[in-house]
């Protein structure tokens, strides 16, 4: 994979040796090799279940031929699916947890950084280019403005990109554990059933992976039919190929959802700039998310209708996104 940055990113400090890149969700960790500023090479991805600690997943990336005939790495950044508060990771969606310092002598760096994985995104948004994305519904962007970003994984992540001078801030959001509000009766009865597993119902309760599986036994119960043990991607599959009446509703239901979230996110931020979905989930679902009710349901703000109409939103199509962003930030802590 190769990809190009921006001016003032590409200039930041020289390459000396590879870089290490790491995205790391609740299943998989995106490994790649940065060789000079926007060039991804060696991506690979490695299953998080395969690997007893974080640090043995990046040893054996590092330790692979294909990595190994580079060189030696002095510096890495890795985007993680949870929050980053200090030197103490505890993932949230996964069983690892690690000292960034330890892992850091442990690995036989000079750098490491580690930042949230929706945070790195975010970073990303401004160097995606046009192929990288896919407009859904109207809306054109406005420049200088807030961009918005979320995306359904294995967990709901949340973040913002806010205009600060000649750059952005990046928000370090966990947006996704916000209360569920449903908009409609069948949304009511599903927040009824997911309130039997759960004290506290959030967004990401619905808008991941166990989320879809979760909305599938809801409506089951809802319409008295009998429910199979699915997972998430065989639901999408039997959805997307015409062969189950309910894993369609199952993709409706999770469709409007996303759209009111991402209705909700746009006012909150004042995301006039767009609205950008990322994750694992909606970039596979293709034509039939964008004839899904998102965006209706985007726009479904009562008299900020008018408003959410001139806000555009995306899916983001690019394969390892978060690599740009971590590349980025990396730049600018090796710069200083």
């Amino acid at each position: 994979m190769t990809a190009s940055l921006p001016v003032h990113v590409s200039s930041a400090a020289q390459f000396d040796r590879p870089r290490l890149l790491a995205d790391v969700g609740g299943t998989n960790a995106r490994f790649a090799l940065e060789l000079a500023p926007g060039r991804f090479d060696a991506v690979q991805v490695l299953a998080c279940g395969d690997h007893a600690t974080f640090a043995d997943a990046m040893r054996a990336y590092l330790a692979s031929p294909v990595v190994a005939a580079f060189g030696s790495v002095a510096h890495a950044a890795v985007a993680i699916a949870n929050p980053v508060d200090g030197d103490q990771i505890r993932m949230t969606n996964h069983h690892w947890q690690f000292s960034i310092e330890a892992v850091r002598r442990e690995v036989g760096l000079d750098t490491l950084l580690v930042v949230n994985d929706f945070y790195a995104l975010a970073r990303s948004l401004p160097h995606l280019a046009d192929t990288d994305k896919v407009q859904v519904g109207g809306g054109a962007a406005r420049a200088g403005a807030p961009l918005g970003l979320l995306g359904a994984g294995t967990g709901l992540g949340v973040s913002g990109l806010i205009p600060a001078g000649p750059s952005w801030t990046a928000l370090n959001s966990e947006g996704g554990h916000v209360t569920f509000s449903p908009a409609n009766e069948l949304e009511v009865a599903v927040l009824q059933y997911a309130w039997r597993e759960f004290e506290h119902v959030s967004a990401e309760r619905f808008l991941s992976g166990a989320g879809v599986e979760l909305i599938y036994r809801a409506l089951a119960h809802v319409q008295g039919v009998a429910s199979e043990s699915l997972s998430a991607p065989e639901i999408s599959r039997r959805a997307l190929a015409g062969e189950c009446a309910l894993s369609n509703q199952v993709l409706d239901v999770f469709c409007g959802m996303l759209g009111t979230v991402a209705g909700n996110l746009a006012v909150t931020l004042g995301a006039q700039g767009g609205v950008y979905i990322g994750g694992g989930i909606v970039p596979r679902l293709g034509e039939r998310f964008a004839a899904s009710s998102f965006r209706q349901r985007f726009e479904q703000k009562g008299r900020f209708a008018s408003y959410l109409a001139q806000v555009p939103t995306y899916v983001i199509t690019a394969e390892y996104p978060a690599f740009l962003g971590v590349s980025a930030v990396l730049a600018e802590k090796l710069s200083a």
